[in-house]
């Protein structure tokens, strides 16, 4: 039997004879299925097609990425603590070499995944590690391969090791969560957001939406919840799904402007007067 991946979103389904006929979380309205149809691989052919980089963005925080790129193309990121490591969102499949590496780390504490897009292959990756994975029960639906490994939790934040906080902003999903890393960026704190928060082209912005593939925007109420709920915490840097999007400063600041913008946009329907480059350093 093989465990199918979707090959639009990366979400692994449980090890069966046949192929699913569709996939749920590409077949709503925030992803998509693409132009030739529903489109199945599995973990042996992503591991024959595909390799693992792994890169250090700053002091024991790691990101682990596939390539050449698949599905949504996110990359994992793996904080190294005191209290142990902890992997926060999840790559589409799990070879020895990263195990090797990850072990030599020491390991893995838990596991948390911001929301479904990235649930991916997160069982083979507690199975091998021995770990919890959290995740906000609000998404409990969007589980396609279920294990007891999962660990639902519910409410607006959960304390997952000291300095670790995972936050439900909602958003993209009823249960789209971020982590926020007290100790990153050299004490001044760092937001792991997926894309919950994303950051944009013009990394000192970010944006929300509820579909970012079909371009659907979230409600200006919805933004402003998720912009009151992350305020009292304080981050320098903000690390999105991706190698290349981060803010490597003043992440806070860029988060509430841009929240600000963009309920200015959606409730009076003009521009917000926005800092020149210059007046934002």
């Amino acid at each position: 039997m093989e465990k199918w991946i979707c090959a639009t979103c990366g979400t692994q389904f449980p090890a069966s004879e046949k192929q699913p006929v569709v996939c749920p979380i590409c077949s709503e309205t925030r992803q998509y299925i693409g132009h030739h149809g529903q489109q199945w691989t599995t973990t042996e052919q992503l591991k024959k097609e595909h390799r693992h980089i792994v890169q250090q963005h700053e002091p024991h925080l790691i990101g682990v990425g596939i390539e050449p790129s698949f599905a949504i193309g996110q990359r994992a990121l793996l904080i190294q603590t005191e209290k142990g490591n902890v992997l926060w969102d999840c790559v589409n499949f799990l070879n020895q070499e990263t195990v090797e590496v990850i072990q030599q780390l020491g390991g893995l504490q838990a596991i948390a995944i911001s929301h479904p897009h990235y649930y991916t292959s997160m069982v083979d990756w507690a199975e091998q590690f021995d770990a919890p994975i959290y995740l906000h029960e609000a998404d409990r639906q969007w589980v396609m391969r279920p294990s007891e490994r999962i660990v639902f939790w519910s409410g607006e934040t959960h304390e997952l090791l000291d300095g670790l906080t995972l936050i439900n902003l909602g958003g993209h999903f009823a249960g789209g969560t971020v982590l926020h890393w007290r100790d990153g960026a050299n004490g001044k704190g760092a937001l792991l957001s997926g894309d919950i928060i994303y950051v944009v082209a013009d990394h000192n912005w970010v944006s929300f939406m509820y579909s970012y593939p079909n371009l659907i925007p979230l409600p200006s109420s919805e933004v402003r919840k998720m912009r009151d709920m992350i305020a009292p915490y304080q981050f320098e840097r903000i690390y999105a799904a991706w190698f290349e999007r981060l803010t490597p400063q003043g992440g806070h600041e860029a988060v509430m402007r841009s929240a600000d913008r963009y309920i200015a946009i959606l409730e009076q329907g003009i521009t917000a007067i926005e800092p020149t480059r210059e007046e934002r350093r």
